[in-house]
């Protein structure tokens, strides 16, 4: 890894500092074809951005949580499910 550095020896002012990495050339191929339509202004700026996400993953939804939602959606829009409102007055659960 190296950094910019200044006559000193002192990373940059900004609070960058610049690594060298080795990738394939596919996948360098991919990330130019790709940094641009995902609204990107440069490739760095897209590979800060994977980084972050490398060090704090958004999170996902398992698969079978989403199979789940879609079936309580269909429920819910063909009326086979009641609102919680409904269901503690029709309980009586108001009060």
């Amino acid at each position: 890894m190296s950094t910019d550095t200044n006559d000193s020896g002192e990373r940059n002012g900004d609070g960058t500092s610049k690594i060298d990495v080795r990738v394939p050339n596919h996948l360098l191929e991919e990330i130019d074809e790709e940094y641009e339509r995902r609204g990107y202004t440069s490739r760095s700026e897209a590979i800060r951005d994977a980084l972050r996400d490398w060090i704090d993953p958004p999170t996902r939804l398992s698969d079978k949580t989403l199979e789940e939602l879609e079936k309580s959606r269909e429920q819910r829009e063909q009326g086979e499910t009641q609102s919680a409102d409904d269901v503690r007055e029709r309980l009586g659960l108001n009060d």
